[in-house]
């Protein structure tokens, strides 16, 4: 980052310094170099000992050039550091003309701290810092389109994945997700119906997520046709995890990529894994139904964050091929399973009993919609113009026999405690999915192309990545408990950069709650 001067004021008169960011490599953070200027006389630096006497006697009666601008600083001095801290503008600049990269880093920033359409981004980015060091950009809605248009039908994505990972190391444990990104266009050929976990009646794509649970930073995404379900998608990133060069890493997944081929390519490969088992096969049925017998017994019991829990090992044969894990029963979470059952069951049966029918009406349909993929847990009959309806005691014990117990698989040198931290650390990559949808603001998604979408995604990520460093080091300074990310923004946003009419620029005086943000993230000298 450049230099930039401001005024100090001290016993009521005003001085100029000059601040120089810098990146103390030792303490690992932005600190900053202040060289003494001169005391303001008329919006200028000058130093009194050498000054001539008309220009001492100006200064017992202060004047300041007028104010011609006001900038947001704050935000946009505090996400810049965390780019630099991880090397994301080198990577940038190593792919993109300097003034692309510039485009890049406003819409990476938009999306962060104040989330618009892309046509109006040109719009927030004139009354920010970014404006004075790069005010030659162009950001209207068809210049925009254009740059995502090249970034989505380029290579760059994957090659500034491919530098991220090599520049954090990652090695260590990957989490890996999936989740739907909806949307109404009809020319994206990649939009297809498929299951939405955001219940949206919408065409969709699936777009996956790699995190680095060491370093706390998503660091490789992909893109996949709506009707592809998690569980195929598994192969492909294990080649692509390959081709960016990871090697000796944990592989930590939910059990929508479960099967017995992933399991067995996981094996065949020698990769380090944790993963839940689907237990719709017959002989993973018996499996936890021979576990179940003695799982309570107290020779499994632990203690996982202070709270009870059983963890039974369990040996897995699978056509010669020995899989290890867990099988895990929590009396906590059976408890919470079944009242969460048992209150969606009534308020379904009380939804069916208020229904009335009319001649023309469809039972069936009504009856679908309304149990909403419940239906095995109703005997339900229409008996004049209304349902009679009574739940199932069977199907409900079923279920609840099953609650709280779930299996974890593993390959490598993991205990009970060990496979279950890094399965609960998922967590972090559905919060990370939860600021792409919200905070990020990406759904639905508005864009008319494939190539425009791709790069709309990539600006998505970007924005993710620095988005997720915030918010762990505002949770490493303690500052969560006092802020969320879209309030810790707001406050900085007083802090403002000013240039004057006579062309000097200077940044406002921190206020309080300003420094103490700043001192806290270790931002500010």
């Amino acid at each position: 980052m450049r230099p930039t001067r401001r005024i100090k004021k001290k016993n009521g008169i005003e001085y100029w310094y000059e601040e120089t960011p810098y990146y103390d490599k030792e303490k690992k953070q932005i600190r900053h170099k202040s060289k003494y200027l001169g005391r303001n006389v008329d919006g200028q630096p000058v130093r009194m000992r050498s000054a001539p006497d008309e220009v001492k006697a100006k200064t017992k009666t202060k004047k300041t050039a007028p104010i011609k601008s006001s900038f947001d600083y704050g935000p946009i001095f505090v996400l810049q550091s965390i780019m630099k801290e991880l090397n994301l503008d080198r990577y940038l600049d190593a792919l993109l003309p300097p003034s692309e990269v510039s485009m890049v880093r406003a819409l990476a920033f938009n999306r962060i701290i104040r989330p618009t359409a892309m046509k109006n981004v040109e719009s927030w980015y004139e009354g920010t810092s970014l404006a004075l060091e790069s005010p030659q950009i162009d950001l209207a809605g068809q210049r925009v389109s254009e740059l995502l248009g090249r970034l989505g039908e380029s290579n760059i994505p994957d090659r500034f994945m491919s530098q991220l990972i090599e520049g954090t190391g990652t090695k260590s444990t990957l989490i890996y997700d999936i989740t739907s990104l909806s949307s109404y266009s009809q020319l994206i050929n990649l939009l297809e119906y498929g299951y939405n976990r955001d219940g949206e009646p919408l065409p969709q794509i699936n777009l996956s997520l790699i995190l680095d649970k060491d370093k706390g930073i998503p660091v490789m995404y992909d893109i996949f046709p709506g009707s592809i379900s998690d569980v195929s998608t598994l192969s492909g990133t294990l080649k692509k995890i390959k081709a960016h060069g990871i090697q000796n890493y944990v592989a930590v997944m939910d059990r929508g990529f479960f099967s017995l081929s992933n399991l067995k390519e996981l094996m065949r490969d020698k990769i380090s894994f944790i993963m839940a088992a689907k237990l719709q096969l017959n002989d993973l049925k018996q499996l936890m139904t021979e576990a179940q017998k003695d799982i309570d017994d107290a020779k499994y019991l632990k203690k996982f964050k202070k709270e009870p829990i059983f963890a039974k090992p369990i040996t897995y044969n699978m056509d010669s091929i020995e899989v290890k894990g867990y099988v895990y029963y929590d009396p906590k979470l059976e408890q919470t399973e079944k009242r969460t059952l048992l209150s969606r069951l009534y308020d379904i049966r009380e939804e069916l009993l208020k229904v009335r029918l009319n001649k023309n009406s469809n039972s069936y349909a009504i009856f679908k919609d309304k149990v909403q993929g419940f239906g095995n847990f109703f005997d339900c009959h229409v008996v004049d113009n209304r349902f009679d309806v009574e739940i199932k005691q069977n199907a409900v014990a079923q279920r609840m026999n099953k609650m709280g117990k779930y299996i974890l698989f593993y390959s490598g040198d993991f205990d009970w405690m060990k496979c279950l931290s890094l399965y609960r650390e998922r967590e972090e990559i559905e919060k990370s999915f939860k600021a792409l949808k919200s905070e990020i603001d990406i759904l639905p998604l508005n864009t008319h192309s494939e190539k425009t979408m791709r790069g709309f995604i990539f600006i998505a990520f970007l924005s993710l990545i620095i988005r997720t460093r915030l918010m762990n080091m505002m949770r490493e300074a303690k500052l969560l408990d006092k802020y969320s990310v879209e309030l810790l923004l707001l406050q900085l946003e007083k802090l403002r950069e000013i240039t004057l009419a006579d062309g000097q620029i200077f940044v406002t005086e921190m206020t309080k709650n300003q420094r103490e943000i700043l001192q806290a993230l270790n931002l500010c000298a």
